[in-house]
């Protein structure tokens, strides 16, 4: 989505949340990520700090989530969804969120998914298994 580059990720939100608060126009790929800070109200004001938000750590031990892997796994969520991949994400995403009435619940509940396969594949040193994780989506939707 943005590369590997953490500082260059981390300054996309923050560009694209300082443009949408000054009513620039924003590119495509700036409007999800807006649609997607405005979702979450209490990222906003770290994105307001631009050194805060480029240089601050979020070690899992300190009990604080990364703000910007929340984020981005929403809108890794989203994507998938609007190209089906892997093969029927798109349905079971549908399903649920009808189920739940609630598209930020649908994903968060789905990224309990993602997660984990990313997890996976980091800690094997393989491939995320597109498999795996439909089963653990569609454990989720039925």
């Amino acid at each position: 989505m943005f590369g590997n580059d953490r500082q260059q990720m981390r300054q996309v939100f923050v560009e694209a949340w300082r443009k949408y608060r000054e009513g620039i126009s924003l590119e495509p790929l700036e409007q999800v990520v807006a649609s997607v800070v405005l979702e979450h109200p209490e990222y906003q004001g770290l994105l307001t700090d631009p050194e805060q938000a480029l240089h601050k750590e979020f070690p899992p031990e300190a009990g604080e989530s990364n703000p910007f892997l929340h984020m981005a796994m929403h809108i890794s969520l989203q994507e998938q969804v609007s190209t089906n991949r892997p093969s029927g994400v798109a349905g079971l995403y549908q399903q649920l969120t009808q189920s739940l009435g609630d598209v930020h619940e649908a994903e968060h509940r789905l990224m309990e998914c993602l997660a984990h396969m990313l997890w996976e594949a980091q800690a094997n040193h393989r491939l995320p298994d597109e498999q795996a994780y439909l089963e653990c989506v569609r454990k989720i939707v039925y």
